[in-house]
This record gives C-alpha cells, structure tokens and sequence, in this order.
C-alpha cells in the first residue's frame, strides 16, 4: 500500500493524535484526574476524532471518508464544550484549556479544509 493511503500520513490525524496523548497527560492529574465521568468524557471525545478519521480513511470511498471526517470534526466541537466545562468549574487552569482548545480548533479547521478539498476532486 502506498504511503499516500495511510491515515497515518493525513496531518489532522497527526495532530489529532498528539492532542490525545496530551490531554491523556493532562487528565491524569488533579480535580479533572478524579472526576472520572467528565475525564473519560474528554477522553472518548478526543479518541473519537483520531478514530473516526482512521476509520474514513481506510473504508476506502471519498463519500465515506466525507462521513466519517464530519463525525470526527463533530467529536472536536464536543471535546471544546467538555473542556470548556473543565476550565469553568476549575479542573482545568487557563493556560491548559487555551492551548488545548486552540489545538482542537486547528485540528477541526484541518478536517474542514480536507473535506472540502475531497469534495471538489469529485
């Protein structure tokens, strides 16, 4: 298979799989360590957007890969509610909830752009 084929080469994966293992780290410690519904919340939001992104990517049809980026970038805007909460009830501090936000924007930005870039190959 050619290296062009894998998720493992699309950007928003790459990116999204380093936002995963940072707030894997982050949610390991403190309040938001200890709240395991709000944690594991955050957690499957944001292995959800590695996974869906993976999962439409190797289905192997542009109209899916189109389906499964839309359920990945939705999973990013859920993860931004859910750490917005973190920050609001002070399980999160400032400084953590922007960088991660700002991450999670970038990636949902990326997905967008290849969407549309799959939609006008059609």
């Amino acid at each position: 298979m050619s290296n062009i084929f894998k998720f493992e080469n699309l950007e928003c994966w790459q990116k999204a799989e380093d936002l995963a293992v940072d707030i894997y780290k982050i949610s390991r410690e403190g309040k938001l360590g200890m709240d395991f519904g709000l944690r594991d919340q955050i957690r499957k939001s944001v292995i959800s957007i590695v996974s869906n992104i993976a999962e439409g990517k190797e289905r192997e049809t542009p109209a899916e890969l189109i389906r499964f980026l839309f359920f990945a970038k939705g999973s990013a805007g859920e993860l931004r509610a859910q750490l917005s909460i973190a920050k609001r009830i002070g399980f999160l501090k400032d400084e953590d909830f922007q960088r991660l936000k700002t991450k999670t924007i970038k990636i949902s930005v990326m997905i967008n752009s290849l969407i549309k870039a799959i939609k006008n190959k059609k």
